[in-house]
């Protein structure tokens, strides 16, 4: 009789001990761009989006439109499917903002592994904080990428949720002695002040909640991981050779962008993939002037990020990395999830009283 790949919920994941660390993240992203250069894997994603005014028009639904203002709703089911040397995976992604009214996630995954030659399921699991700490490792690879040389940089992140929790923990590893602070700041600051509590004892580098921008001018590296629906920032409140690594909606602000195509670098984890959702604000800028990201960005020289030399130090020029979330990094932590926890005869550690680490 033939297997039935098994399902794997988070809390099956925490009584195998299945713990995403970030040295064992960074490990396998670093693994799949390594491939993604050398043609070795591969992938695409295709999203649906859905109108919000859908939604207001449900009655359940109406009270919550005055707390969502400001906030993308983001209501969209998305399917992001890769292939590597060894396994293959098909990510399915429903996401909507109004679900953290009711105490749930913003998203929530599913990821099906595969064997990349039969495409035969291997295994189904539950990819919401697998997703959140794959993306994580765009800030960990920036961080080693561009500032491996660098000391006493500070780090401006906007967004407390749990993107940015990983994005904290990655960075306290790996910027140990690269990074002097993590300025962190929400919408409403209690997020923020909350992540800061939460985080501050054990992320590595101090972390401090701020109220506004002044620090920004400060930093060098700046992330955006909130779910603003407009820019966090004014042109003149981030300084003129920081690196912004993109990873929400439309944040950033049309002048920074022309700024940065005018006389920086700018980069997608995928031009075509960032390009085709219009959803963030490098696409947003190109679509708003008639013309797409795919189309004028390479001409404009926008570059796609496995392509971009190592460096061991950062431009001296505005930088910005735009991340639509690539499915091939899905893929090779589920991998290594599936290989040191879930393949049939892996170590099982049943460790039933401790939670998934992310």
């Amino acid at each position: 009789m033939e297997t039935v790949a098994r399902y794997f919920s988070h809390a099956d994941m925490a009584c195998l001990g299945v713990s995403l660390n970030v040295d064992d993240l960074h490990k396998a992203a670093k693994e799949a761009w390594s491939d993604m250069r050398l043609g070795r894997a591969h992938g695409l994603k295709s999203i649906l989006s859905f109108s919000e005014a859908d939604l207001w028009k449900r009655p359940e639904f109406q009270p919550y439109r005055n707390e969502l203002k400001g906030e993308r709703l983001g209501w969209k089911l998305s399917a992001l499917s890769s292939v590597g040397d060894r396994y293959a995976a098909v990510k399915v992604v429903g996401a909507n903002a109004i679900n953290r009214r009711f105490g749930r996630p913003r998203s929530a995954s599913t990821i099906i592994l595969l064997d990349s030659f039969t495409l035969r399921p291997l295994c189904v699991m539950d990819g919401t904080e697998i997703s959140a700490a794959r993306t994580a490792t765009y800030a960990s690879v920036t961080l080693e990428r561009f500032f491996s040389m660098e000391h006493d940089i500070s780090v401006f992140l906007f967004g407390a949720g749990p993107i940015a929790e990983e994005i904290v923990k990655a960075l306290g590893h790996f910027g140990k002695d690269i990074i002097s602070t993590i300025y962190v700041r929400s919408r409403s600051g209690v997020s923020a002040q909350r992540l800061v509590e939460k985080c501050g004892s054990t992320a590595g580098v101090p972390l401090e909640a701020v109220p506004d921008n002044r620090k920004l001018r400060d930093c060098r590296f700046v992330i955006t991981a909130s779910n603003s629906s407009a820019p966090v920032f004014a042109p003149p409140d981030i300084s003129a050779n920081s690196l912004l690594l993109h990873l929400g909606g439309d944040e950033t602000p049309a002048d920074h962008i022309q700024a940065v195509l005018r006389s920086g670098l700018a980069v997608c984890d995928d031009v075509s993939m960032v390009s085709r959702p219009n959803s963030q604000s490098l696409a947003l800028y190109f679509s708003r002037a008639g013309a797409t990201l795919e189309q004028l960005g390479p001409f404009l020289g926008v570059t796609n990020f496995k392509d971009v030399a190592d460096r061991g130090d950062v431009l001296d020029r505005p930088t910005l990395i735009t991340c639509v979330g690539l499915p091939m990094l899905d893929l090779y932590v589920a991998a290594h999830v599936y290989e040191t926890w879930l393949r049939p005869g892996a170590r099982a550690a049943p460790l039933s009283s401790a939670p998934a680490s992310t």
